[in-house]
């Protein structure tokens, strides 16, 4: 079996970096003259100098955080792509709404690296668990396995019992989806009596996958190891089988910066992950995540030479992911708004069992006992994530600014 996807993960690591600086004032100019955002953003800089990290640096910070209001003011992806909607192949609406788009090519995402990492080869069937509707992960995976040969059966979300019947008659090699639905489907599996021995792998995402969980599913039969993305950037960084951090890209540039600034800090400090890609559609340029990690020493005991982040480890912003979805803190105030009754509230975010959990606590003025259903429902609409409804006393909640409270442990 072939142990790399291909000879860019073992290239020396200062041929990677150069052949990156080298492609930079291409990135750079191609996303300034065919984009009109970046005409803008980047008016000042003169893409032929931007040829170090150094360079790359003094350049302006897009947060993920401002990709509403940009695509608010120019729909409908703020002018940071190069091509129009009609153009794209496929064209998604997550949650805040934020509008992402996929141009044409064969794994336009790169995913297809870190599921050949997870084991994943030519004539696997793959159970496709990430979402289909609106949002791009199920199609991210799904061109990914395909580029690998793979077969895919899209199970997409929910319909716990089917999924179970679909691994189980297609014989489905892997899984896959966020970690928390792998669970439901293997207790799902023990519930019905049903042996799923064919499942023997799973790359799993959009969610913490917590040691307790991952050591559970492995005593049940299951490989898992998980890969870190988004919707804007598609693959950041994977873990192979050695399991000791997560591996950048070959695609991307990515910088560790202290949140708040465009400054890079020293490796090994935790900072925000902030993405440069080389994606003639979608070219995006110091693209602050929000997310939050620190670059590790060394290279990877599987061989790879490519630099390596710890993974994620929390949120430099109030924004948070809670079961594969990105929840903001506009949109939490939207849902009080909804509801005069509401004094204050915040949406604490944990983990049960290496699930996540979700509990809304809102101080409310009157009302009767319906207001924690309608509550539950307007979350729902909102922000597409089931959550508890508790009504507390009156200033309970402190007067802190915070929103949303993320509990769970990254270290």
């Amino acid at each position: 079996m072939t142990e790399y996807y291909d000879e860019l993960e073992t290239q020396l690591p200062e041929a990677r970096e150069a052949a990156l600086m080298a492609a930079l004032p291409e990135a750079i100019g191609n996303a300034r003259a065919n984009a009109a955002g970046y005409a803008k953003i980047l008016a000042d800089v003169e893409p032929g100098a931007v040829t170090s990290r150094k360079a790359l640096a003094g350049l302006p910070v897009t947060r993920k955080s401002d990709l509403i209001e940009l695509q608010a003011a120019e729909p409908p992806f703020g002018g940071l792509t190069t091509r129009p909607a009609r153009e794209m192949a496929r064209l998604f609406m997550s949650p805040g709404p934020i509008a992402d788009p996929e141009g044409h090519g064969a794994d336009w995402w790169r995913f297809a690296r870190a599921l050949f990492a997870a084991g994943f080869r030519k004539g696997d069937i793959v159970q496709n668990c990430f979402a289909y509707h609106f949002t791009p992960a199920g199609a991210m995976f799904e061109s990914a396995a395909h580029a690998l040969g793979c077969a895919v059966c899209a199970g997409g979300v929910g319909q716990t019992e089917m999924q179970v019947q679909a691994i189980a008659h297609f014989g489905a090699d892997g899984y896959a989806g966020t970690p928390d639905f792998l669970k439901i489907i293997l207790d799902k599996a023990r519930e019905m009596g049903t042996p799923l021995p064919t499942l023997k792998k799973a790359l799993v995402s959009g969610g913490a996958l917590m040691p307790p969980l991952r050591r559970e599913v492995r005593d049940r039969g299951v490989n898992v190891v998980q890969c870190y993305g988004s919707a804007d950037l598609g693959l950041i960084a994977y873990e192979s089988e050695a399991m000791e951090g997560m591996i950048l890209d070959e695609g991307i540039i990515v910088e560790i910066l202290r949140p708040g600034t465009g400054d890079p800090v020293p490796d090994g400090e935790v900072g925000e992950v902030v993405v440069t890609t080389l994606n003639r559609d979608y070219p995006l340029v110091r693209f602050a995540t929000g997310d939050l990690s620190a670059i590790l020493p060394g290279a990877s005991p599987c061989g790879r030479t490519a630099p390596r982040i710890k993974g994620w480890m929390g949120r430099a912003d109030q924004t948070t992911k809670i079961r594969g979805m990105f929840v903001h803190p506009a949109q939490i105030d939207r849902v009080v708004k909804r509801h005069p009754e509401i004094l204050r509230a915040r949406l604490v975010v944990g983990s049960d069992g290496g699930k996540d959990s979700a509990v809304f606590l809102c101080e409310t003025d009157g009302g009767d006992e319906r207001i924690a259903e309608q509550v539950s429902d307007s979350i729902q609409s909102e922000i597409k994530v089931r959550a508890e409804v508790q009504i507390v006393a009156k200033d309970k909640i402190l007067n802190d600014g915070v929103i949303i409270e993320d509990t769970r442990k990254y270290k």
